[in-house]
C-alpha cells in the first residue's frame, strides 16, 4: 500500500510506502494515477504502473532533488522510453529515468531558444547502438504528440546513449567515449588506407564491433590473455604498424595505456577490413 506525498500531475505522483520497517519514497507513473488524488490518500499500484526509487544518486544529482526540478511530462516520456527498452532487453536500470528526463527537458529548452547542439557522432551511435537508437526514437514521437516539439537525429543520438547506459550499466560519458573512439579509429584507418569506409558497410560493422569491445576492455581494465603480436607483426607488418599508431592515439584519447596485446588483435581486424575494402572496390 502506498500513500500520496505529492501529486505531480494526472499521471505522476510521489508516494511513500513501508519496507523492512523503513519508509521508502518513490516516483510512481501510471495513466490517471494522480487524477483526483489528495495528499495522504492511500492507494495500490497496478501491473501497468511504474515505480522509481527516489533514494538513488547519479552524476547529475540525487533522484529526490532531481524529481523536484523536472517537469512531470518529461518523466513520463523518459518512463515510456525505458518501458520500450524492457521489451527488447532483459535488464534495464530504470533509475536512468531521472537523468534521461532531465536531458530531454534541457534539450527541448535549447530547441525553443534556438540553441541546438550538434552531435558529430550521430551516425556512429546509430550503427554502434542500433537497438538503443530505435528505442530512443520513441521520445521523438512522444514529444511531437504531446508537446508538438520535433527533435532531430542528433538529440535522438544523445537519448540513445542514455538508453545504452540503462542497459549496460555504463555511464553516458563512457558510452560517448566508446562512440568517439570508434569514429577516431575509423578516421585513422581511412587516412592510412586512403579510402572511405561507408558506415553501412560490412567493413565498418566488423571494425566497429571490435573497437567497441576493445575500448570497453580498456575502460574496465579487462585483460586479453592470448598474445598474438609476434605472429601478426611478422605476417601482416603494415597492419601491425597501423594498429600500433591507432592504439597509441586511442590510449592518449582515453587517458589510459592500452595493453600491448590489443595491438595484435586490432591489426588482425585491420587486415580483414583492408581485404574487405579491396573486394568491394573490385566488385564496384
Amino acid at each position: 500500500m502506498f500513500r500520496i506525498e505529492k501529486v505531480l500531475n494526472h499521471n505522476a505522483v510521489i508516494a511513500v510506502t513501508k519496507e523492512d520497517e523503513k519508509i521508502k519514497e518513490y516516483l510512481v507513473l501510471g495513466k490517471g494515477i494522480g487524477f483526483g488524488k489528495k495528499v495522504a490518500q492511500q492507494f495500490d499500484i497496478n501491473s501497468t504502473d511504474r515505480i522509481y526509487s527516489l533514494e538513488k544518486t547519479s552524476k547529475r544529482g540525487r533522484a529526490k532533488e532531481m524529481v523536484k526540478a523536472i517537469s512531470p511530462i518529461y518523466l513520463e516520456i523518459a518512463g515510456e522510453v525505458l518501458k520500450e527498452a524492457e521489451k527488447k532487453f532483459q535488464h534495464v536500470d530504470n533509475n536512468i529515468v531521472f537523468p534521461m528526463a532531465d536531458h530531454i527537458e534541457y534539450a527541448v529548452k535549447r530547441m525553443k531558444n534556438s540553441e541546438q547542439i550538434s552531435n558529430p557522432l550521430t551516425d556512429d551511435i546509430r550503427v554502434l547502438f542500433y537497438l538503443e537508437y530505435k528505442i530512443a526514437e520513441v521520445a521523438r514521437t512522444l514529444l511531437k504528440e504531446r508537446l508538438d516539439v520535433m527533435i532531430d537525429d542528433d538529440e535522438v543520438g544523445y537519448i540513445a546513449l542514455h538508453v545504452h547506459s540503462a542497459i549496460q550499466g555504463e555511464d553516458v560519458s563512457q558510452s560517448m567515449q566508446i562512440a568517439s573512439a570508434v569514429r577516431q579509429c575509423v578516421s585513422l584507418i581511412e587516412k592510412e588506407t586512403h579510402t572511405t569506409i561507408k558506415i553501412e558497410s560490412l567493413s565498418y560493422n566488423r571494425m566497429m564491433n571490435h573497437i567497441r569491445y576493445m575500448v570497453a576492455r580498456v575502460l574496465n581494465n579487462e585483460p586479453v590473455k592470448l598474445n598474438m603480436n609476434d605472429y601478426i607483426a611478422n605476417t601482416y607488418p603494415d597492419s601491425f604498424a597501423m594498429a600500433t599508431v591507432i592504439c597509441e592515439k586511442l590510449g592518449n584519447s582515453l587517458g589510459k595505456k592500452l595493453n600491448e596485446v590489443e595491438i595484435g588483435y586490432l591489426a588482425m581486424h585491420l587486415e580483414r577490413v583492408k581485404c574487405d575494402i579491396k573486394q568491394e572496390s573490385e566488385m564496384a
